[in-house]
């Protein structure tokens, strides 16, 4: 026969009622149930006065912890939490440290718990990541060593309107420059952004963009008219690769932070979108720590740079061994009287050649080297479709 499974409640019982039936002795009872005569009249204490309930286990936790979490602490963070509903703990514990920081806080972890027991968490889906792409590019050693510039995939506000917002960082402090709504995202409509910041906070050694319309084109060395105006300004263009966003995580995450507080959902216009764009860029600069920093604000690393706007477009200058000519309206060159196309978007501005072999000489536009020119016969062999390259 199989043994029968019984709970500690169900035995408790049993003893009982064995106990009411007055058959057997206490000690009889306590020695058959295997248990001590002062745990038995424990439990017919319990019975005679709470009933069937006082046979179940009670809770060993003490009745005051002197270090629970006050109930004061306790709505202090949820009313930061409700004001930020998107700031995780670190965060929130961050910035009450701040603002209070004679009040003892509880670590990250125990904000964790007692947001997700108010019900103030929503799990996330875990999704696989790409391993972090560690191509080289212009070290991110200081503020305006490297700004990141994007379109934030666009959206529809409530009445309809398309929004397509153009943002600017600072790298290395995370400092949100700009966070704009454009009609077009086309030369004409950054390149006045891009200048306002050039003359507000100065210039950075690169701009870090994608492949796509205004920053590259599918022209020689991908350059664009964008990118030929931003050398001129001794500013690296740099590209990341196709396909490859991780490239330029530091920018993606603010983009997920920026829709989630500002597009989710989408205000009703593009006027009230700009506004909620405007508070938003405020407070990611002064008030919301980032981890990537050590949980310290943009604002509190960001410098202007010492690299003021000029006055005058530079010209580019090349070393004086190079060999220069000027690409005319229809993006041709003249090679000993021989006319070779190069591309329209140079036009009206100077090329420079430095030989490399017999009849093998290398293009370059500032720092980039372009293409190579056959003067046997006389033609250009273009690089392979890959990230532009900088003349060592």
């Amino acid at each position: 026969m199989p043994w029968k499974e019984t709970c500690a409640v169900e035995e408790r019982l049993e003893f009982i009622m064995k106990w009411r039936e007055e058959q057997e002795t206490m000690a009889e009872l306590c020695r058959y149930f295997g248990i001590s005569r002062k745990v038995g009249y424990k439990w017919v204490q319990r019975f005679q006065a709470e009933g069937l309930s006082g046979l179940r286990a009670r809770s060993r936790a003490p009745h005051h912890s002197p270090q629970a979490i006050s109930e004061g602490i306790k709505e202090a963070i949820v009313e930061v939490r409700v004001k930020h509903p998107h700031w995780g703990p670190k965060k929130l514990v961050t910035l009450l440290q701040r603002e209070f920081p004679s009040t003892k806080w509880p670590v990250a972890s125990t904000v964790g718990e007692i947001l997700h027991h108010r019900g103030l968490v929503v799990p996330r889906r875990r999704s696989r990541r790409s391993p972090v792409y560690t191509q080289p590019f212009v070290g991110c050693t200081g503020p305006n060593a490297v700004w990141s510039a994007d379109m934030k995939g666009w959206f529809v506000t409530g009445n309809g309107s398309r929004c397509d917002p153009f943002t600017l960082i600072d790298n290395y402090s995370r400092y949100l420059l700009r966070c704009q709504v454009v009609p077009t995202a086309d030369h004409d409509h950054i390149r006045p952004l891009l200048e306002a910041a050039f003359r507000e906070y100065g210039l950075p050694q690169a701009l870090r963009t994608d492949n796509g319309v205004p920053f590259a084109t599918t022209t020689v060395g991908g350059l664009s008219r964008l990118s030929i105006w931003l050398l001129h300004l001794s500013v690296i263009p740099e590209r990341i690769a196709p396909g490859r966003p991780a490239q330029n995580g530091r920018h993606e995450r603010m983009h997920r932070t920026l829709k989630a507080e500002t597009a989710t959902p989408p205000q009703r216009t593009l006027r009230a979108q700009q506004q909620a764009f405007d508070r938003f860029r405020l407070e990611y600069n002064r008030d919301r720590p980032h981890e990537g920093i050590a949980q310290q604000t943009p604002d509190s690393l960001y410098r202007p740079s010492p690299r003021r706007y000029p006055s005058r477009l530079p010209e580019i200058n090349y070393p004086d061994h190079y060999v220069r000519r000027k690409v005319r309206g229809q993006g041709e060159f003249r090679w000993r009287s021989h006319p070779i196309y190069l591309s329209e978007t140079l036009a009206g501005e100077t090329v420079a050649f430095h030989q490399t072999g017999e009849a093998r000489w290398t293009i370059y536009f500032g720092p980039v080297r372009l293409a190579q020119l056959d003067t046997r016969h006389h033609c250009i062999i273009h690089y392979p479709k890959r990230r532009w390259r900088q003349r060592t």
